[in-house]
């Protein structure tokens, strides 16, 4: 399990990725995909799914709309906007450089160690 300040650094940028190749889903659905995606490492609740959603639904970066599922229950959609796919693109930006310079600085702590 990762801590929560992993979760809340890295929730909108997989909601927007996932949105981005899905098209569109739902929250049970997002949940699933993100506890499948990193084999279980990251476990969301409703609780913490449903305000990141609103957030970003009020910030445009998602859009909805509503559907009758099967048992006959509501469900909410959720499909990325155009404002979506920008802040995906700056955010993947922003976790490649992260990613690199975490990369760096492990290479350098192994050089340092080996000699």
């Amino acid at each position: 399990m990762l801590p929560a300040a992993i979760h809340a650094a890295t929730n909108k940028s997989l909601i927007l990725a996932i949105l981005a190749k899905c098209e569109e889903s739902y929250g049970y659905e997002i949940i699933q995909l993100v506890q499948s995606l990193s084999e279980g490492a990251i476990q969301w609740k409703d609780g913490m799914l449903y305000p990141v959603l609103h957030r970003m639904e009020k910030d445009r970066l998602v859009a909805t709309r509503w559907e009758i599922a099967e048992n006959g229950r509501k469900r909410k959609y959720y499909r990325i906007t155009k404002n979506g796919h920008e802040a995906l693109a700056e955010l993947k930006l922003q976790w490649e450089q992260v990613n690199s310079t975490m990369n760096r600085a492990w290479q350098l702590k192994m050089r340092l160690a080996s000699n």
